[in-house]
Parts: structure tokens; sequence; C-alpha cells
């Protein structure tokens, strides 16, 4: 889900009174920006590296790399992760990038299964996942976001004693659009949706409890005196899907999953600690990469010895200036096919295509007029050639470019 959703960015079509809040009394950054869909961004966050150094393929994380779980693990941590899996389906893959339990959807499965001769999707109401590896089938009305919450919550009061990390990839918002236990016409028999989108029209009911369960976390957190020793962070994986129009500062906002655009990367960013992250809007630049080297200074864990392209950004959470990044790079390829590779840099207001093409993002959010060369300012001209300068150094490591130019 795109930051158009969260009342706290100007969203007005749903209520996140819980994000809200956290918002409003802690860090708040306007510009986050995801890859355009959910395994990069995933394979990029877990990483701190851009796509374009270790991305393979779709529902893949090669068991060669290093993720915070490791990292927070090797420091005493106690680690979770539930909800969407999807980066390898070896048994073991979330114990062997670091994770020591996992109640998860699509992890050695793919998360559908036949009835009655069509193929349902079973993500949400009586789904079927997988804890630790083990396969669960659930029939009794159970709603997946549910079961995961539940499982963190557990988690959560098992670990008070001890540091613990606990990753949450929610399979909400994600289609097939479906009711909630909150909806007028939750049916708790469902077998799950026959179709990939379902209905667009439960869009709202999901992102409604999305914030519900966010506040869940937050409730468990004080129940046992961890809220002010916890951060708490919140961010979207992608933009909203391409069939959702959300409003925005009054305007209508149509998601834009799977492009480069604002409408597919533009991401809310909220993160909460009271009494140590105090209540700011923050406009430096973050992006995916940003927060592995984020959680290692959190946990004080060195990160020397890996390839990062993120920055960490707990100085200002701290109130600190720190070293803000100056550009967000995007490399996207989804099925690594030759020339389908899209790229951009960017800063807070322009953004730069591998195509030459030139956007004022805030004065052009849909991207239809792109700046004309010959009609740019001498600071146009100057921001235009620094990013340029960050798409021609990520080059090198452009594998599918290499095999194209003859490179390799």
């Amino acid at each position: 889900l795109g930051l158009e959703t969260m009342g706290s960015y100007g969203g007005t079509l749903y209520k996140t009174p819980n994000l809200d809040r956290l918002a409003a009394k802690g860090a708040r950054f306007e510009h986050c920006y995801a890859q355009l869909i959910c395994t990069p961004s995933r394979v990029q966050l877990m990483t701190g590296q851009y796509n374009v150094r270790n991305y393979t393929k779709f529902g893949l994380l090669p068991r060669g790399e290093t993720t915070f779980a490791h990292k927070l693990k090797a420091e005493g941590y106690a680690t979770c992760i539930a909800g969407k899996w999807q980066l390898g389906r070896q048994k073991d893959a979330p114990q062997h990038f670091g994770f020591d339990e996992a109640l998860l959807w699509q992890h050695t499965r793919d998360g559908r299964t036949k009835i009655d001769g069509k193929r349902v999707d079973k993500r949400y109401e009586n789904p079927i996942l997988e804890k630790n590896g083990e396969s669960l089938v659930y029939n009794d009305g159970e709603f997946a976001p549910d079961l995961m919450v539940d499982f963190i919550l557990d988690f959560i009061k098992r670990k008070t004693e001890q540091p613990f990390l606990v990753y949450y990839p929610m399979i909400l918002t994600h289609c097939p659009f479906v009711p909630t236990p909150h909806s007028e016409d939750w049916n708790p028999t469902s077998v799950g949706s026959p179709t990939h989108k379902g209905d667009k029209t439960y869009f709202g009911d999901m992102v409604e409890y999305v914030d519900h369960l966010v506040g869940k976390i937050e409730a468990e957190l004080e129940r046992h005196g961890l809220l002010e020793n916890t951060y708490l962070i919140f961010t979207g994986d992608n933009g909203t899907d391409r069939n959702i129009v959300s409003m925005l500062n009054g305007q209508p906002f149509p998601g834009r999953k799977g492009s480069l655009s604002d409408g597919g990367t533009h991401v809310p960013l909220i993160v909460s600690r009271p009494g140590t992250v105090s209540a700011k809007v923050h406009n430096d630049l973050i992006d995916f990469s940003d927060f592995l080297p984020t959680f290692c200074e959190i946990a004080k864990s060195s990160t020397d010895g890996l390839t990062l392209d993120g920055t960490s950004f707990l100085p200002q959470l701290h109130g600190e200036t720190g070293k803000p990044r100056k550009f967000v790079y995007c490399w996207y390829n989804r099925d690594m096919e030759p020339g389908k590779t899209q790229i951009s840099a960017r800063n807070q207001r322009y953004k730069l295509y591998g195509s030459g093409k030139l956007y004022d993002v805030p004065n052009d959010l849909q991207e239809k007029q792109p700046l004309a060369t010959n009609s740019l300012t001498p600071e146009q001209v100057a921001i235009r050639g620094e990013l340029q300068e960050v798409l021609n150094h990520y080059e090198q490591f452009d594998r599918l470019a290499q095999v194209i130019d003859g490179r390799r």
C-alpha cells in the first residue's frame, strides 16, 4: 500500500487512527521509497543492497545473502517472522536466513489450492500456512492476518526478557480484495477467493484492518512495559494496486504497483519509540537498502565486510542530522529478461530514468510531462548530471546490461 492510504499523509478515504497516532507522536518520513513489487522489496530490505547487485529471480532470496535477521541473531536477539515469505521453498529457508520462528504463507507451497476444479487463493480466510516449515490447514473461520499477529503476540510474550526482532511482512493489503472479520459481510465459511483480484470494494476494509493489527501489536508491547524500549516501524512494500484509486490531499490518486512512478514506489514510513523518537516530520530520503544498517546500528552490530548501499537513519530518529542520502536508486527486472530492466535515480523532487526522461515529480505526480532538455534551468542541469552519475555508477553491477552490451 502506498502512502496515499494513510490519514497522516493526507489520505482521506480510509480510517487509520492507530497509525496516524503513531505518526503524530513519532517520526513520519515524507520520502520513503520501496521497490515496485514485493519480492524485490523484501530482497532489498533484508540485505541492504540494491537489486542490481543480488536479485536473481522472482520469489527467491539467494541463500548466500546475509540478512538483518542474521546480524541481530548474532547479537543475541530472538528472531521471528510472520506473514508472506515467497523467498525460497526449502523447508529450512526462514531459519537459514536467521529467523528462529516462522509462521508463513507461500513458504514451501504456493498458498493456493484447487476446490471443485477451481484454483482458490488461500492467503486470507481459512488459509493454508506453514509453521517452521510444517503445513497447517485452517477450516474453522480463521483469518490469516489474525493468526499471524497472534503468533507475533505470543512470541513477544515469551521473549520479554531478551532483545527480539519481529519481522511482519503482511499479506494485507495484497489482492485478492476480500472481506475482513470487521466487514459486514464477513463469511467465516469462505474457502477463499476464486479470482486473483477479488472485489476492490473491500480494499478499504483491508487497509483499516492493517491499522487494527498494528494497534494490537502496540498494545501488546505496552502490556509488557516494552513500548519505551522498542522501535515500532511501519512501512509499505510497494505502491497500491493499479485498480485502486484513493484520495490524497483531496485529489484522486491511482495506485501504480509495478510502476517506477510515485504511485508504485512512494510508501509510508512511520517509526515510534516513546521517549526516544520525538515527534517530527522528516524530509530525508529513505529507501529499503537503509533498513539493515539502521537495525545493525540499533543492535550495535558491525557491518564490516558487508556490501551495502544503504545508510542508517537511526541518527535522524534520535534528533540528529545523521548522513542523509542524496539519491534513491531503483533497478527493476521482475523476471530477469534482457531488455526489460527499468532504472531510475531521484531526489525529493526530480527523477531521472534510464531513458533520459527527467520529471519534476511533485508538480507532475503521474509523470506525464518530462522536462524538455533544452529548457532546463542551470540548477536542473546540475541535478540531472548528479542523477546520471548515479545511474552510471550502478551500471557496472547490472549483469543483464553487460550481457546485452557484449561485455561478457
